[in-house]
């Protein structure tokens, strides 16, 4: 137990450190908190210079309430509780995985330092996308988790910062489904971590932006708004009920597993989930929505 506790006053005053490392020091590209700030202006720039709805304001229904969620679960959230917990309960994994006879070493597939760079991230990013996809398709299957899932689909205006309206629940269980996968590849330094990073976080961007791209033959490859926008639609059709176009970053799972859903343009169509209007509008009472509802 001791061991635990230790890991967890660790995290928090490593955490603390690197969060002021980021905030004052400017002389690194991957610097996170920055590079979230560029990425989300510049496609905020996008959306102005070429609106998809021309009449949805700039300043669109919960813009603000979207940016706080955007600094709130990047930053804030893991200085509060998902560094501590993640780092603690890798760390009980690997003792129970130790206790069998098989530490986590012992069942790594390969090393991705041993591969050429370009293979490592390649493997890296097409492993974790696919272990999201399948995360974001339970989150709409467990009805438990679909009632954290509901923050992320009160979104009632689509716009770049939408993608991280999300309840603190979710990267707890995004986080714990990817440990194993991503410990049986191996290891990966912050410079790799940070390409995948910004890659995920511009085309989450623009997945939720007010842009009415598809990319052409790469709308196959990649997600895009206006396939996404069809993931937040309020009437589904009936041989999809719990949801389609589940893609974060790909789109290539929904086609292959046939989970992609684009009957028209899909533009103006009405957003949100059956039953949205009793929805909470404030940051606390989402938060605390789960927690009272069954």
């Amino acid at each position: 137990m001791d061991k635990y506790i230790e890991i967890i006053k660790n995290s928090y005053s490593g955490y603390w450190n690197y969060l002021k490392y980021e905030l004052f020091d400017l002389n690194h590209w991957d610097n996170f908190f920055y590079g979230l700030i560029v990425v989300s202006l510049l496609v905020w720039l996008l959306e102005i210079v070429f609106p998809w709805r021309k009449n949805q304001p700039i300043f669109r229904k919960d813009f603000w309430l979207d940016t706080f969620y955007m600094f709130f679960n990047f930053f804030l959230l893991n200085l509060i509780v998902l560094i501590a917990l993640s780092n603690t309960v890798a760390e009980f994994f690997n003792d129970i995985l130790a206790s069998i006879g098989l530490p986590i070493t012992s069942l790594q597939l390969f090393d991705v330092d041993e591969l050429p760079r370009w293979l490592g991230l390649t493997i890296f990013f097409i492993v974790s996308d696919f272990v999201q996809w399948n995360t974001h398709r339970l989150l709409h299957r467990v009805p438990l988790l679909w009632n954290f899932h509901k923050v992320h689909h009160s979104v009632k205006q689509m716009g770049f910062a939408a993608h991280l309206r999300y309840h603190w629940m979710e990267p707890v269980v995004y986080k714990s489904l990817l440990y194993i996968p991503l410990a049986l590849i191996g290891g990966f330094d912050a410079q790799d971590v940070a390409i995948v990073y910004f890659f995920t976080i511009a085309i989450g961007h623009l997945n939720h932006a007010n842009l009415g791209w598809d990319y052409g033959l790469f709308k196959y490859l990649l997600n895009n708004p206006k396939m996404h926008i069809w993931h937040h639609a309020k009437s589904l059709p009936k041989t999809a009920k719990y949801g389609v176009n589940f893609g974060l970053t790909l789109s290539l799972w929904d086609y292959i597993f046939k989970t992609d859903h684009i009957p028209f343009n899909g533009k103006d169509i009405e957003l949100g989930f059956e039953g949205d209007e009793k929805f909470p509008k404030g940051f606390i009472q989402q938060e605390l929505y789960p927690l009272t509802k069954r």
